[in-house]
């Protein structure tokens, strides 16, 4: 089977490699599309993040989805045929943190695409029938990739308590804050402030229901939202300067949430965290979102498709980063189908 690997920085090439064996307990899923990450990017440019150090040749990719093509004999509820979706990290099972069902903390967890565990650019994975997910008829295979990156955005909605009639505000407008302005809609925000200093994607944002959309380009944010109280802000960009106005930017008693991956150390407003009272949450992937993600999109009060401007085949993924590395490209979400 082919698959994309990566040898080390800026040098991936397409091999064929042995189909992997799955045991009684394990299903064996045809990948059909997988959503390129901006961890994949970071991984690909420079071979870390943080203290996740590609030390040998690694396949990319983790927002997947495909179809089985074989089940192990103990498994039940999946079949062969089945349109699936991928929940890219299989925990131990038998921490303290999946003991309470925190198991997006698992230190032991098996996530894929990041080292040294393989991801879904290949045509074939053996994985945990436990995260893998039955796809409703009308759900593409391309939302169902994209059910990460939603379930992200599920997880920092719930985190920011936001509810009806709440004003929240969005701090970046890539895939990721596309897909919290999906969730925050449906836990009932009222106005949703999104910015960004691309107009591309701001465009995208209006047309998924962005109240407004501020480019801190060319606009001062502090005058654009001074006699708006914000309930919620969610930093979905990682930028410090960004990071440091959602503290400044929150109403008092509001909730900040942080998503974006930024630098290690950064220096904050802390007397304007303490005076105002505020509750600030980091939060690490994901847990227990898969269900109700799949339920939103059948029911199509969340659309992520559109958010997809390029799609690749495998053996184009070289072209898919250097459109994903081209800061005059406009694009959201990069595509590969296998």
């Amino acid at each position: 089977m082919k698959a994309a690997i990566l040898k080390k920085p800026k040098e991936i090439i397409i091999k064929d490699i042995p189909e992997p064996e799955y045991g009684d307990n394990e299903i064996l899923i045809n990948i059909k599309e997988v959503g390129l990450c901006g961890s994949d990017v970071h991984y690909y440019n420079t071979g870390r993040i943080g203290d996740f150090i590609v030390e040998k040749p690694i396949i990319l990719g983790h927002e997947s989805s495909g179809i089985i093509a074989e089940v192990g004999k103990n498994v039940k509820g999946l079949k062969v045929g089945d349109r699936v979706t991928i929940e890219p990290g299989v925990p131990c099972y038998s921490c303290n943190y999946c003991k309470k069902g925190d198991y997006n903390l698992c230190p032991n967890i098996r996530f894929m695409a990041t080292p040294p565990y393989d991801g879904a650019f290949v045509e074939y994975v053996a994985y945990d029938p436990n995260f893998v997910y039955k796809l409703p008829s009308n759900v593409s295979f391309t939302s169902g990739a994209l059910i990460e990156p939603l379930s992200v955005g599920y997880s920092a909605s719930k985190r920011a308590k936001i509810g009806p009639g709440d004003k929240v505000l969005i701090l970046g407008s890539g895939p990721i804050a596309i897909s919290i302005l999906e969730i925050t809609k449906t836990f009932g925000a009222s106005r949703i402030y999104i910015t960004d200093i691309n107009d591309f994607r701001l465009e995208i944002a209006k047309k998924h229901g962005a109240y407004k959309t501020i480019n801190i380009r060319k606009q001062d944010i502090f005058k654009e939202l001074e006699d708006i109280k914000i309930d919620s802000v969610i930093e979905a960009s990682g930028v410090e300067s960004s990071i440091i106005n959602s503290i400044k930017l929150v109403k008092p008693e509001g909730t900040v949430v942080w998503v974006g991956m930024g630098k290690d150390d950064i220096e904050i407003p802390y007397s304007k965290l303490t005076s105002k009272d505020l509750t600030v949450e980091g939060i690490f992937r994901y847990r227990n979102t898969y269900p109700s993600i799949i339920s939103l999109l059948e029911e199509k009060k969340v659309n992520i498709e559109d958010i997809a401007t390029h799609y690749f085949k495998l053996d184009e993924i070289d072209k898919a980063f250097n459109v994903a590395n081209n800061p005059n490209a406009d694009k959201m979400k990069i595509i590969i189908r296998i």
